[in-house]
């Protein structure tokens, strides 16, 4: 990795620590901004770094900015090679994750979204397991409910409605658990702090509906075709209980961040037999396969960073 890593910024790559933006930045002040957060997964044996997905990722983005009225100065395509090039220039070995951000760089006082300048931004860390996802974790629902559409639109991932999601993960670890699970206001469960959610209900994969105030996730979306094509497993998108999480089979959580973890515990009660599951665990080994580079099949997901691997 390089001494000192890049990012890119204000149309450049520069030192990381030159990448700085105004106390006034509107941004900052107001939470009008969108982000992505993306993997870049590092396989030892062919000494090739694979970034997840990328192209989806910024097809996301480029959706959130619309909702916001940011306008980016590159193309999905662009940023796919912006960003690849940024990899290469840091010389990752290891796991690590990109976090592009597009954001209100006016330094005008004011809450509005029009008639502000706009700037673009990618940075890179190495990052590890976010969630034990090797052993699974206990997860809590919360009083914090998800934030409804209509006020914050949840299938844009904007920088201030996770204001939402560290008030349900702390409430979450202070009593004790991994992570949250937050319900709509409705009171079905809708997703946790940064994952989706899936529960097993007598063979079937459920998982709540995009009308459930959940980011539609790009991990999620790779869960359900890998368990239709490669387990010939049903999935269902619909309202899921409180209670059925009590009562399911399995119960797994999905994200960039997260990958695919077990829970094995929701509010005190063990999900199934308290241990990971057969469905899970089948899906975890595919996933882990997918996002490596080592399962072909479906290598057109992954972007190499260095040539001649």
């Amino acid at each position: 990795m390089a001494s000192e890593p890049y990012a890119y910024f204000n149309g450049d790559f520069v030192p990381l620590s030159e990448a700085k933006v105004s106390v006034m930045t509107n941004a900052f002040n107001y939470g009008t901004g969108c982000f992505e957060g993306i993997r870049g997964n590092w396989n030892a044996k062919e000494e090739q770094l694979y970034i997840f997905r990328l192209k989806e990722h910024y097809q996301r983005l480029l959706r959130s900015c619309n909702i916001l009225k940011i306008k980016l100065p590159h193309s999905a395509d662009e940023m796919c090679e912006i960003t690849t090039e940024l990899v290469k220039r840091n010389g990752y070995r290891e796991d690590m994750y990109i976090r592009p951000l597009a954001y209100k760089a006016g330094t005008v006082v004011g809450v509005k979204l029009h008639g502000v300048e706009d700037g673009f931004t990618i940075f890179t860390v190495p990052f590890g397991n976010y969630l034990d996802s090797s052993n699974g974790i206990r997860c809590g629902t919360v009083g914090w409910r998800r934030v409804d559409d209509c006020a914050i639109p949840a299938r844009a991932k904007v920088t201030g409605i996770y204001i939402n999601s560290a008030l349900a993960k702390t409430d979450a670890q202070e009593n004790g658990y991994d992570e949250a699970i937050m319900l709509t206001n409705a009171g079905h469960v809708s997703e946790g702090s940064g994952e989706n959610i899936f529960v097993v209900i007598d063979g079937t994969l459920v998982t709540p509906a995009a009308s459930e105030s959940i980011l539609i996730g790009i991990t999620r979306t790779t869960v359900i075709e890998l368990a239709r094509k490669e387990l010939d497993i049903p999935v269902v998108e619909r309202q899921v209980a409180k209670s059925e999480l009590y009562t399911a089979e399995e119960v797994f959580m999905t994200g960039t961040a997260a990958h695919l973890t077990p829970v094995l515990e929701v509010d005190h009660r063990k999900v199934g037999s308290g241990a990971i599951g057969p469905v899970t665990r089948k899906l975890m080994d595919l996933y882990s396969a997918a996002i490596k580079g080592d399962n072909k099949k479906y290598l057109e997901w992954c972007t190499p960073v260095y040539a001649g691997k």
